[in-house]
């Protein structure tokens, strides 16, 4: 007879090593599996509602929601990364062919400025733009070369997308479909006061929320306002500039700026003055202002992250895993503040 508890460490040993051998299976789907929880703690709340219009059909209910986040979420972001890649692909043929010489706008760049500039520029060792001119080259053209080898990548591993395409949109449907049972089972398993469990599971509802809106959403209106502009105003591969756009709104107070300030400079100098005031005021007023109408709107302030975590966090979640930190990083980062918020909390209440 073993004593309860050896038995209980055993059991728990035992519990422990099949979790992690579980966890390992699963890692080459770990991606569907992070984006299939993500979108069914988003479209949470329609699930909710198709399930009263449809008399609690689950199964209908969560086909549905699938299937308007299929058209709402999941396709245009498909449909935008190919054009992205595709566009990315030809800037990169026309680098290699000599079509487009980057170094020679930043030369022409040069030779615009005033006369009094120039000097300023000299005098404090700035007027070598040679060195700039071949980092700027150098780095168009790695960008576009990425963009390229990851358009050749897509062609090679397609089976994979589609396999995990598909893992994540049968996941997803499940999620959906079965959420609430699941989170009973989480909480139940989870060896914490119900009390606590519960407003555990409210914050990282609601942090999911707030962090993948209000990054993405904001991203996503900042970026597709500024390809507008560039479209309009006829600057070349306007979708490349939203998109990059995009990713740097997540930089505090810049942002956008980094890409549409340069460009707004290179107009004023080059003597397309009307272009380049437009192109200023409509980042500064609409573009610039984005962030600051939407972001209170779509995060709240009970989970709102300083501006230097929100750049740390998404920096050092696209070091660690790619594409998906940009999601994963900010995330982590609010969790973390939500989950020590409620112990300090927990703590001033039990403090006499």
């Amino acid at each position: 007879m073993y004593s309860p508890r050896i038995e209980q460490k055993s059991f728990l040993t035992l519990l422990v090593l099949v979790t992690l051998a579980f966890g390992w299976i699963l890692l080459p789907f770990w991606g569907a599996l992070f984006w299939a929880v993500v979108l069914s703690v988003l479209f949470a709340p329609l699930q909710r509602r198709m399930a009263l219009r449809f008399g609690g059909r689950g199964n209908l209910s969560a086909l549905v929601t699938l299937s308007v986040c299929l058209l709402v979420a999941i396709l245009p972001v498909i449909l935008i990364s190919l054009a992205l890649v595709n566009e990315g692909t030809a800037i990169y043929q026309r680098i290699e062919k000599g079509e487009l010489d980057i170094g020679t706008y930043v030369e022409r760049f040069k030779t615009l400025l005033p006369d009094t500039l120039q000097r300023l520029l000299d005098r404090f060792g700035l007027g070598n733009f040679d060195a700039l001119r071949e980092r700027i080259a150098r780095g168009a053209m790695q960008g576009s070369e990425f963009l390229a080898t990851k358009a050749f990548d897509i062609g090679q591993n397609t089976f994979q997308f589609l396999v995990g395409f598909f893992v994540m949109l049968y996941l997803l449907y499940f999620f959906l479909r079965d959420g609430p049972e699941l989170v009973r089972l989480v909480r139940t398993a989870v060896p914490l006061e119900d009390s606590l469990k519960r407003r555990l599971q409210i914050k990282f509802t609601r942090v999911v929320r707030a962090t993948v809106k209000g990054n993405l959403v904001v991203a996503a209106v900042q970026g597709a306002l500024g390809g507008l502009i560039f479209w309009l105003l006829g600057i070349g591969s306007p979708l490349l500039w939203g998109v990059l756009m995009a990713f740097l709104s997540l930089l505090p107070a810049v942002g956008c700026g980094l890409v549409w300030g340069p460009v707004a400079l290179y107009l004023l100098a080059s003597g397309e003055v009307t272009q380049g005031i437009v192109l200023i005021a409509f980042g500064v007023l609409v573009i610039g202002l984005v962030d600051n109408l939407l972001r209170p709107i779509l995060v709240g302030k009970d989970t709102r992250m300083p501006d230097y975590l929100v750049l740390i966090s998404t920096l050092g979640g696209l070091t660690l895993f790619g594409l998906n930190g940009f999601v994963i990083g900010p995330l982590i980062a609010a969790l973390f503040i939500a989950s020590w918020g409620l112990y300090s909390s927990r703590r001033q209440v039990r403090l006499p």
